[in-house]
């Protein structure tokens, strides 16, 4: 995961250096911005998946980290809140 793509990550996450918990998953971007490409190169990489833009989004589409993704985002004494991401059983 590229420095700018683990930037996008925290944020979708809601982690800004304060928190040490995750509060969210999501992140929503269209075609014409900066960071989309970086998005499509995580969901290329396992990290994250993508539905298409809806009157919702505002047409622009609507990304979620992967259990892999949000891992990687995670500094250390960071933790996911479990609500959206459930133990991995044993």
């Amino acid at each position: 995961m590229t420095p700018i793509q683990r930037d996008h990550a925290r944020h979708a996450l809601g982690l800004d250096g304060r928190r040490k918990q995750s509060y969210r998953n999501y992140f929503v971007t269209g075609e014409r911005s900066a960071d989309h490409p970086a998005w499509l190169a995580m969901v290329e990489a396992g990290w994250a998946t993508r539905r298409a833009g809806s009157i919702l989004t505002g047409g622009d589409d609507f990304f979620r980290l992967t259990r892999s993704g949000a891992d990687l985002a995670l500094d250390p004494g960071e933790t996911l809140n479990p609500d959206t991401f459930p133990a991995v059983p044993a």
